[in-house]
């Protein structure tokens, strides 16, 4: 089978690979349908992801059919699934409590383990979803708004809460877009206009640009000087995480959607002065997958506007490598395998 694989930071091929064998009971083999190229795909491209081994087929927004069923699979073969990429191990207390997505064990195809840049892979019959009429095409980015989805679950934010968005990229918009459909009051941060103008023009949301004017002035000018009730931080940026926690209104919530590397610090006092809630959010559960599956169905998410570039499986060495460079008009790119 032919397999898209990051020998190494910036050296990314197409290589024919041996195709799975035949599944382990639980199993399933896949042939891939579509694949979504994530910031974590452009990461390990750029040789900037901490704990990564090389060589590493890369890809976890994942759309497919079932081709062969190991023991015990109900699935039948021949039906369209999307991908759940978080394998868990089942037994630790995460596993038990019912939260798989932060396993103490997890492995993540495409990070931890090769993922489905590639023609076929195979995947524990668990982390199987069928489609239920979704086009593969779309299945592929419920994992991305997933992320987002899970973490506006996590905040228990309630209707019409004046909720602050930093960050205007795949998964910030995607955590617009699922707290505008959990009924709050949603405005974006960014520092980039085009971003920006965007998620203003095609989206419909609030902007606030912080390029020109501080970060701490805009969320004063669009609260009266009382903060937000709900802040997500999407950025990935320390900076940015750390001064999240001045944006938070007194008895409101400040969520971590995105994940960083260094130690992050902040000031007790205000803490406590404004009996903040802070959450951690990380991945995302069935119950996500299936509400975001849902809302693309029904319309609430314009999905034909969030998915802005294109390409083959072929065309995906020359394509991501240029896409990890050129920005410009960029959200979502998506490979076209099956």
């Amino acid at each position: 089978m032919k397999a898209v694989v990051c020998r190494s930071p910036g050296e990314l091929v197409l290589e024919d690979r041996a195709a799975p064998g035949a599944p382990a009971p639980g199993w399933a083999r896949v042939a891939i349908s579509h694949v979504g190229i994530c910031g974590t795909d452009y990461h390990i491209f750029e040789g900037k992801h901490p704990f990564l081994a090389y060589p590493r087929v890369m890809g976890h927004e994942v759309s497919g059919t079932i081709v062969e069923r190991g023991e015990g699979v109900d699935l039948a073969v021949g039906e369209p699934v999307i991908v759940n990429p978080y394998l868990a191990c089942g037994k630790c207390i995460a596993c038990r409590h019912g939260k798989p997505n932060c396993c103490m064990k997890i492995e993540v195809l495409g990070v931890h383990r090769d993922g489905a840049m590639c023609d076929e892979i195979l995947v524990p019959a668990q982390n199987l979803y069928p489609t239920n009429g979704l086009s593969l095409a779309d299945a592929a980015a419920v994992e991305f708004l997933a992320i987002g989805a899970h973490a506006v679950r996590r905040s228990l934010g309630t209707p019409g809460q004046r909720t602050l968005v930093i960050g205007a990229g795949p998964i910030g918009l995607g955590t617009a877009i699922f707290a505008r459909i959990a009924g709050l009051d949603v405005s974006l941060l960014d520092m980039s206009a085009e971003r920006l103008g965007f998620a203003e023009k095609d989206l419909g949301f609030a902007p606030l640009d912080a390029s020109k004017v501080s970060a701490t002035d805009l969320v004063k000018q669009a609260t009266g000087g009382e903060g937000f009730d709900l802040v997500f931080d999407a950025t990935g940026n320390t900076g940015s995480v750390q001064s999240a926690f001045a944006h938070v209104a007194h008895g409101g919530t400040l969520v971590l959607v995105s994940v960083v590397k260094d130690d992050i610090t902040f000031s007790d006092p205000e803490f406590h002065k404004r009996e903040m809630t802070l959450v951690g959010s990380r991945n995302a559960l069935r119950a996500d997958f299936d509400h975001v599956a849902a809302s693309i169905r029904n319309g609430a998410v314009p999905l034909t506007k969030l998915v802005t570039h294109r390409t083959t499986l072929a065309g995906t060495p020359r394509d991501l490598a240029r896409w990890a460079q050129e920005k410009s008009g960029l959200i979502k790119a998506v490979i076209e395998v099956g």
